[in-house]
């Protein structure tokens, strides 16, 4: 393969895999030994194994993180504090991209930044979809309602009130607070139930059924 023909196939796609690559070749090898060369070079940088991006000098601007994470572990989509601040949620800036995954849960340090997963069983894998984010390759992302869910449930402690008010949750006008109740009742737990009837309370949604334990 010529690294012209690379360009070319990645054009629109900012980060790629090696197995995208290898298809339908006869010389799975040869593109193996080409890869390594230009990852030595600086050409392409390696992600994680089999998961590259084109090189700084080579690109017109880095892949967003949320692409990126979705490539470094499949199935998985962004959800918690990432999902929540890039939809104006929560205030503070958020250093890592935390993404969902039914697969086990691994925090990985890459050229493009960090990247935190984490594991629900494959019943809880709902309540995202895909969506374009900027010029790119859409992404899959957590809708705000199942974003603050996945928060909920996987943050021990979060039923606390101080734990709630520390979050500073900002809702758009758009939040549907029926699809948050349902997704904490589908879910379930008593734990994230105390918390979701106490952020009801705290946005002044008393008129919502009471969530069954």
């Amino acid at each position: 393969m010529k690294w012209e023909e690379l360009l070319s196939i990645t054009r629109d796609m900012p980060v790629f895999s090696s197995a995208f690559l290898l298809a339908g070749r006869e010389s799975v090898n040869g593109v193996r030994r080409q890869l390594d060369r230009w990852v030595k070079s600086g050409r392409i940088v390696r992600l994680r194994r089999g998961v590259y991006t084109v090189g700084p000098p080579y690109r017109t601007s880095a892949p967003h993180p949320f692409l990126v994470a979705n490539h470094l572990r499949k199935p998985s989509y962004v959800s918690l504090q990432s999902a929540l601040s890039h939809c104006g949620m929560i205030p503070e800036f958020v250093p890592a991209t935390t993404s969902i995954t039914t697969g086990r849960p691994e925090e990985l340090e890459t050229a493009l930044g960090r990247f935190l997963f984490r594991h629900v069983k494959k019943a809880l894998f709902f309540g995202y979809a895909q969506i374009e984010i900027s010029q790119g390759p859409p992404v899959f992302l957590a809708l705000p309602e199942k974003a603050l869910v996945d928060l909920l449930y996987l943050t021990p402690g979060s039923d606390s009130s101080a734990y709630l008010e520390e979050l500073r949750l900002e809702p758009p006008d758009h939040f549907d607070w029926q699809a948050f109740q349902r997704h904490a009742e589908r879910i379930g737990g008593r734990k994230l139930n105390r918390a979701v009837k106490r952020i009801l309370r705290m946005a002044g949604k008393n008129n919502f059924q009471e969530l069954r334990e």
